[in-house]
């Protein structure tokens, strides 16, 4: 229908728009600072919450581990200060090099190496773990939130922007959860580890070493700044051109069609543009860390060499304290390094956790009575009550509807595009609840149902198709999963389905593919009308339902239509006036309100808006031919 086509047109119109202050702005969202980034991280470790014993339990293990790693130089130390003071004896010939005390000393050492690994295996195994089960609670949940979410956020929203938030966002989390956290805690502990061994072994030494921790800290601090922005300013624009891609790939012909080929390439150019260059820089900055600990490293191994060589001139300490020393200064640097490194995926999961969390914050559907109505019988009848609504508040589409339908009753639905026919569809399905008025079903107000309840009574055949990956028996039992083949096949008689369907490759086992483009327009449309005549429900929402067919298949797809509308009250929004003529009330709508009802001949007789509505199509059909 028209009116469908501008909102869609509406709708490519958003998913196509970049961010606001993007490529036709003064500026880019993403050269913006996380909104909060503590608060990021701050709800990444409340959402992990229920797995607080397993976290403890990495963070002892993790601890356990880099105690016996770090206490390895200092005791290998011993075989080395016994091997030299035995070479000693040795020359002096006061006694010999005692392999057997080193060689206990090797063994031990070997025991906590062995030991630490094993602690690692298990804090990686349990971490693992803990990081998957988040991400599968976060997808589960943004599943569970998107059938929560009203149908204005998918009319604004572009689509590649909540597949990006299900798919890169929540995989982005979920990697940074199982590898930065880890890391960090491991890092960390190996770091104080270190110090209190090195303190062991030389003050002064130790100080000289810690000299450089300071003097890096504020070197990564300033580069994390920079590179910080450029990793929110990434995340979003994969998110833009997901959408931009998802759109140009879906909208070919047309794009085509209407030779947009370079407008659409220019689109995707400057959101690349903006992707490429705040990667480009997010990961430049993020590889300079690296060069960086190591210069200041590089520094602080000189300073101890030299520091340690006095000393062990002086008695101070032995040869194997040195050798033990040196291996921890090298050590020192590489909890650093790995903390540097994973600053990488700690501001991608900050950036993505923001985006998660500000998706399951989202305003939500009004909650649902707290005692709704139960009625197993349903009749159909539809009441429509001084009904007002707005897409806007301050701009009402329907602005005073009244009108009745009985059971049983087949109601047309006519009128100029913008006049609300679609609308009253999205209120009559409860996708947006009236502001003013009711509207009640068999004298309850459909707001007291629960929206389940509610919609299992109606069947819908609309003008855009929608059919899923899937067999043509799944696509057509999808109302009704109950369904029997003789069922299916029954239904799709009804719709005139079934000689086309016969005749494809497979049948009704067929495989449609993601957007059903191996079979027509005509075909998926005779389709979904096969699906709502299996799903038998008591009111018919038919929102141009034959709008895609010819003439010839809309004639008996019309014949197998008035059977099924036999019994059942239906709503029929058409725009070919010659499709319900045999309607028993036809509401003609204009600016939202309804002008004129009646049935055709009625109306005709009146020589009103209908009348012109209707002469107008044979008009153009006149001058067209």
């Amino acid at each position: 229908m028209a009116e469908n086509r501008e909102n869609e047109k509406r709708m490519s119109h958003n998913r196509r728009r970049p961010p606001a202050g993007g490529p036709h702005g003064g500026g880019f969202v993403g050269a913006e600072k996380p909104k909060n980034f503590r608060k990021s991280l701050k709800d990444i470790l409340n959402y992990m919450g229920k797995y607080k014993i397993a976290v403890f339990v990495v963070i002892i293990f993790a601890a356990a581990a880099t105690v016996f790693q770090v206490a390895g130089p200092k005791i290998m130390g011993h075989a080395t200060t016994e091997l030299a003071e035995g070479l000693m004896r040795k020359i002096q010939g006061t006694g010999s090099i005692d392999f057997d005390k080193i060689g206990k000393i090797l063994l031990f050492t070997l025991g906590l190496y062995l030991f630490s690994a094993l602690c690692n295996f298990i804090q990686g195994w349990i971490m693992t773990d803990v990081s998957q089960k988040v991400v599968y609670n976060l997808r589960r949940e943004i599943s569970e939130k998107i059938d929560r979410m009203p149908v204005k956020y998918f009319e604004k929203q572009p689509y590649g922007e909540v597949l990006s938030r299900i798919t890169n966002d929540v995989d982005t989390l979920g990697t940074g959860l199982n590898q930065s956290i880890t890391s960090v805690i491991t890092s960390v502990a190996t770091l104080v580890g270190i110090v209190v061994m090195m303190l062991t072994i030389s003050p002064l030494m130790t100080l000289i070493a810690l000299i450089m921790i300071p003097l890096s800290t504020a070197l990564i601090a300033v580069i994390v700044k920079f590179s910080q922005k450029y990793f929110k300013q990434q995340q979003d624009y994969l998110g833009v051109i997901n959408g931009q891609v998802e759109e140009s790939f879906a909208g070919q012909q047309v794009i085509k069609a209407y030779n947009r080929e370079d407008q659409t390439l220019e689109e995707f150019n400057k959101a690349n543009d903006v992707l490429f260059q705040s990667a480009w820089k997010s990961q430049f900055l993020t590889g300079v860390m690296q060069p960086v600990m190591i210069f200041v490293s590089n520094l602080g191994y000189a300073g101890v060499a030299i520091s340690g060589g006095i000393l062990a001139i002086r008695g101070v300490i032995g040869i194997g304290d040195i050798q033990a020393f040196i291996q921890y200064v090298k050590n020192l640097t590489q909890p650093l390094q790995t903390i540097a490194m994973v600053m990488n995926q700690v501001q991608s999961m900050a950036a993505a956790a923001e985006r998660v969390f500000a998706f399951l914050r989202e305003e939500e559907e009004v909650p649902e009575s707290t005692s709704p109505v139960k009625e197993e019988n349903i009749r159909g009848k539809v009441e429509f009550d001084h009904v007002a609504f707005g897409y806007n508040e301050n701009e009402m589409v329907i602005k005073d509807f009244s009108a009745v339908a009985r059971p049983g009753q087949k109601v047309a639905i006519v009128g100029p595009t913008g006049a609300g026919k679609t609308t009253m569809v999205k209120l009559l399905m409860r996708f947006y609840d009236v502001n003013r008025g009711a509207i009640t079903l068999d004298g309850h107000d459909i707001r007291d149902y629960t929206r389940h309840d509610l919609r299992s009574n109606f069947a819908m055949v609309l003008q855009d198709t929608w059919l899923f990956q899937g067999t043509i028996m799944e696509n057509i039992r999808y109302g009704r999963p109950d369904a029997t083949d003789e069922e299916v096949i029954a239904a799709a008689k009804a719709a005139r389905a079934h000689r086309f369907i016969k005749t494809l490759p497979g049948g009704y086992n067929m495989e449609l593919t993601e957007d059903a483009s191996n079979i027509s327009e005509g075909q998926r449309q005779l389709l979904t009308i096969a699906r709502a005549m299996l799903a038998d429900r008591k009111v018919l929402i038919l929102d141009e339902a034959t709008s895609s067919v010819d003439t010839m298949t809309e004639e008996r797809i019309q014949e197998a239509m008035d059977r099924l509308m036999k019994g059942r009250t239906s709503f029929v929004i058409a725009h070919r006036l010659s499709t319900i003529k045999n309607a028993d009330t036809i509401l003609v709508m204009n600016h939202g309100d309804i002008v004129e009802q009646g049935t055709h001949d009625e109306l005709l007789e009146k020589g009103g808006f209908y009348a012109d509505l209707y002469n107008s199509q044979f008009d153009d059909v006149e001058e067209a031919s």
